[in-house]
């Protein structure tokens, strides 16, 4: 893994960028900041798209999560039409604009990943709500942009310039001077999940100190309140949407995953050395495993957290978060990759 370059101003910085700019005259350069670095299992620096995240992503999943996409495009169309937003027959018209307005939202996940042009937003993003003593700022090199929203058959990538495709009611844009970038036609099918990594596109890592004297004299941060506006039409117009998307989501996702720790019960059941009788469930399927070896030391109270979980999502779903489900879902994978192996022996 490359190690990110340290500088200590704001100034430092731009100096450097400058020189990066001048060396890569065939890319324009973009940046993006980051309160902490998202290292995979390559141990290299990992830039996906919040649609295709997750080291392990079912082919069913991803269907799911675009369709979940596709239901809320519908809905964005329905919203913008209803209040005659401006811009709202091209809305309906093409889904990069509505895709596009559902990330920089946050509404649900996309293929396409935020940039910006402007290394004060990049850095101010980098700091915001961090309490680490540093944070990342990193520079992309993607082609050069040819339309509002160009498409590069060479390079296979859509990079669309959301000042000039959102209304102007939409506010938060303009203020992050934003960008989002996509590879183009792949959507739930693809070759290798590393294609679809910016990683591919990093030309530089920097680590910044997440102090005040990193402005000096002559800069400062953007404050929240400026990188999200308050009062902002289309995040209030989004607010049904982003409603119907949790909905969706917490319908999808959970029973997935109730099916797969189903499916774990019957194979702790029935692992080697493991007699089916004197199993009542995945508790005790733990400690019988714990005690033959099967699994790792600390997973059995892995396993018992899982079961606890599942009796949560059975009883009071409605007190289930996302981030909580995706936790969950992460030890279920691991679990699921020990018996894997073990069944492999």
């Amino acid at each position: 893994m490359a190690k990110p370059f340290l500088v200590k101003t704001f100034r430092q910085l731009v100096e450097h960028t400058a020189r990066l700019s001048y060396k890569n005259k065939d890319h324009l350069l973009f940046y993006r900041g980051q309160t902490q670095d998202y290292i995979n299992k390559a141990n290299s620096s990992a830039f996906y798209p919040s649609i295709y995240r997750g080291d392990y992503l079912p082919g069913r999943e991803l269907v799911h999560r675009f369709n979940v996409l596709e239901g809320a495009g519908k809905s964005l169309v329905q919203v913008f039409e209803r209040e005659k937003v401006e811009g709202y027959k091209e809305l309906k018209r093409r889904k990069a604009v509505q895709w596009s307005i559902l990330q920089h939202y946050e509404v649900c996940a996309t293929p396409y990943l935020d940039f910006t042009q402007s290394l004060r937003v990049a850095c101010s993003f980098a700091m915001l709500d961090n309490s680490n003593p540093y944070a990342y700022v990193y520079v992309f090199g993607l082609p050069y942009l040819t339309n509002r929203i160009s498409v590069n058959s060479e390079h296979d990538l859509v990079n669309i310039r959301l000042l000039s495709i959102c209304p102007p009611t939409a506010l938060r844009p303009y203020f992050q001077e934003g960008y989002l970038a996509g590879t183009d036609d792949i959507t739930t099918s693809y070759e290798v999940k590393t294609e679809l990594d910016f990683n591919n596109r990093l030309i530089a890592k920097f680590l910044i100190p997440n102090q005040l004297s990193f402005w000096e004299s002559g800069f400062s941060m953007i404050p929240r309140a400026s990188l999200y506006p308050d009062n902002d039409p289309i995040f209030d117009l989004c607010e049904p949407v982003r409603d119907k998307v949790a909905r969706e989501l917490l319908e999808g996702d959970p029973g997935e995953f109730l099916k797969e720790l189903s499916a774990i019960e019957v194979r702790l059941k029935a692992i080697k050395g493991v007699k089916t009788h004197r199993i009542t469930g995945v508790r005790e399927s733990g400690r019988m495993l714990k005690d033959h070896g099967t699994i790792e030391i600390g997973m059995d109270s892995q396993i018992v957290k899982l079961r606890n979980f599942r009796n949560a999502l059975i009883h009071t779903p409605e007190k289930v978060t996302s981030k909580q489900l995706e936790f969950y879902q992460s030890i279920l994978e691991r679990i699921q990759a020990d018996i894997q192996h073990d069944a492999g022996k």
